[in-house]
């Protein structure tokens, strides 16, 4: 499975990130593609650290396990920094998006050494300008989107629009919160 792309996303309990990973495996799913999507708990509250992944290929998937050698990983909360190892096993041909606002140094003296492609996010600003208050997982998972290219953005967007849809058919003024929240997102992740 050449084609196979590994993400894992570290997150807090109430931040979104097993959310976002499920709606990115439905967005994938959408365009012909498998795909898993799914989290691993810790101590079950708010606040807590979680981890959720993604498989998503051209091909079958016919692996069932954690993913130990990501070639993305995506960090909600940048707290998580120095209280997990988010560079673990990440792949160093892959790369790191991270919701932050520390500089290049501040990051790179976080990351262990990491030495691959480093993407940076004010998902915060993003949020509140888009949405009126904090959510962090729309613009992440339109970041991670950018960032990997699993999606074509056209595709993603269509298909988002869609779930929202149906996700806030009572609460349709949500829905152009959130399409603004990813159209900004998939514009200001970048490289550093």
């Amino acid at each position: 499975m050449d084609n196979l792309v590994e993400i894992r996303w570290h997150g807090r309990g109430g931040q979104g990130a097993k959310t976002a990973s499920l709606l990115l495996a439905d967005a994938a799913f959408n365009t012909g593609k498998y795909i898993q999507g799914f989290p691993e708990y810790g101590p079950e509250r708010m606040g807590a650290p979680l981890t959720a992944y993604n498989r998503i290929s051209n091909d079958p998937i016919r692996i069932h396990s954690n993913i130990y050698n990501p070639d993305y990983v995506v960090v909600v909360d940048d707290s998580l920094l120095t209280a997990v190892d988010v560079t673990a096993g990440l792949n160093q041909n892959g790369a790191i998006i991270i919701n932050t606002t520390k500089n290049g140094d501040e990051l790179k003296s976080l990351l262990k050494g990491y030495s691959g492609d480093i993407y940076t996010i004010d998902v915060r600003k993003i949020s509140i300008e888009t949405l009126g208050k904090y959510f962090p997982n729309t613009p992440m998972l339109a970041a991670v989107v950018k960032v990997s290219g699993v999606i074509e953005e056209k595709d993603f967007l269509k298909d988002m629009e869609g779930s929202f849809k149906h996700k806030f058919a009572k609460k349709p003024e949500v829905i152009e919160g959130n399409m603004k929240a990813l159209e900004m997102a998939l514009k200001e992740v970048k490289k550093i």
